[in-house]
């Protein structure tokens, strides 16, 4: 196949087209048909994303001593749609999450939500964005979600520093399991501001991928 490529958008898309033939190659009959559906899903997740960057507000400027995270993580496709993430919002690769220019001082920290099954991945984050991991809590959301080994009931919000930002004082380090039920897709529990506020007060706030705004905090994010 010959493609004439004039800028780069060609050249990605043509790149697009033969990592997909030359994935459906290796497949043997039986498998095309679910490849083929994938792939599908997979376009159609691009496109929402970039419908969303064209929404989504632009990176605050200055330095900020704490950043809250949420990020859009991208799952393998699920055979039954009502199961995909990709139909709730739009989501990104990891890779793209890493690329991100996060405006953190040099003394931070990052509060960064995590799922069980993208533990890895939002390590992987945590370090690209110039963090080192220290600990994390769990929140117990009291409603049973889906999962292929364990139906999946917590969310895990992982702690890495850059610097020397501190530790909260004894009587702002809250317990490292809190309990409040689950509301609509992906929406975290508000106490959480509260609870970074009590340990680092007082300081300038960072909300990447943010869905709702809050005084005193700046948001980075395409659901305001």
């Amino acid at each position: 196949m010959f493609l004439q490529l004039r800028n780069k958008t060609d050249f990605w898309i043509a790149e697009r087209i033969n990592k997909k033939l030359k994935y459906l190659k290796k497949l043997d009959a039986d498998s095309k048909e679910e490849a083929q559906e994938k792939f599908a899903i997979w376009e159609e997740e691009n496109k929402k994303l970039e419908e969303w960057k064209t929404k989504i507000s632009p990176m605050p400027v200055g330095e900020f001593d704490v950043v809250y995270a949420d990020p859009p993580w991208r799952y393998d496709f699920s055979k039954s749609d009502n199961r995909a993430i990709e139909n709730q919002y739009p989501t990104m690769e990891v890779s793209d999450i890493c690329k991100l220019k996060v405006p953190s001082a040099e003394n931070s920290i990052l509060f960064l939500w995590g799922t069980a099954p993208k533990l890895l991945e939002a390590l992987e984050v945590m370090k690209a964005w110039g963090f080192e991991y220290k600990t994390n809590a769990v929140w117990d959301k009291k409603r049973i979600g889906m999962g292929y080994y364990f139906r999946i009931q917590h969310e895990l919000l992982l702690i890495g520093t850059k610097g020397a930002p501190g530790v909260p004082g004894e009587k702002a380090r809250p317990d490292s399991i809190f309990t409040e039920v689950k509301t609509q897709h992906s929406s975290k529990p508000s106490r959480v501001y509260e609870m970074i506020e009590a340990a680092y007060p007082d300081k300038k706030y960072l909300e990447l991928f943010a869905r709702t705004s809050r005084p005193g905090w700046r948001q980075y994010g395409n659901e305001l």
